[in-house]
């Protein structure tokens, strides 16, 4: 598993929540466990105490992506630190049970955890991930969608640092929005321009008489 892998671990938990509409399904175990996705061993530890601490390390990672959109590289880095120093991680070279054709080990990075709560295992190879993703591809690759109301993160590994969107969705619903408001401003234009002419005529009648 490669280390940028984990960085999806912080989009997911920030984006599980949708604070433009006041929703936030992390209210139970179940919606703990299924954070670290099916078949995770690590997802069975959670408690009903995880519920909380896991919306804790949500804001933060919310506030990561929050100074990188705002353009505070430092305060995006400072934060992301503090989470790196709180919950700790040992990179390992793992085989797990993956083999080549040949038969032999697919060796590779792997981030290994020593929490004492599922939250702690979850927080440590998300920020991990995404301090991998930043030193990577640099702060201004960390965004939040600018669909209004969507505020979801997403990564960006565009070849031209050109994503805006979280989602194809979001992107499509956006560009539909503006071609909207491009016609409605079209329109009140002519609009404006034949109330405009009318009165040309009007006051050129009045002169004339």
């Amino acid at each position: 598993m490669e280390l940028a892998y984990y960085s999806d671990y912080a989009v997911r938990l920030v984006n599980s929540e949708d604070p433009a509409r006041g929703q936030d399904p992390l209210t139970s175990v179940e919606a703990v466990r299924d954070l670290f996705g099916a078949g995770q061993e690590a997802g069975r530890r959670a408690t009903d105490a995880d519920v909380t601490r896991f919306r804790s390390v949500r804001a933060r990672l919310r506030a990561v992506f929050e100074a990188a959109d705002q353009g505070d590289e430092t305060l995006a880095v400072n934060l992301l630190n503090s989470l790196l120093l709180e919950f700790p991680v040992s990179p390992q070279i793992s085989g797990h049970d993956f083999r080549d054709d040949d038969g032999r080990p697919l060796w590779h990075m792997h981030l290994a955890d020593h929490p004492s709560n599922a939250t702690a295992g979850y927080a440590a190879i998300a920020a991990m991930g995404l301090a991998f993703h930043l030193t990577e591809y640099g702060v201004d690759r960390l965004g939040l969608c600018e669909a209004a109301p969507c505020r979801n993160a997403y990564l960006d590994t565009s070849t031209n640092r050109s994503r805006r969107y979280c989602s194809d969705r979001c992107a499509t619903r956006a560009n539909v929005a503006a071609y909207r408001a491009r016609k409605r401003l079209e329109a009140d234009r002519s609009a404006s321009s034949g109330r405009t002419a009318d009165t040309a005529q009007r006051t050129a009648a009045s002169g004339e008489r």
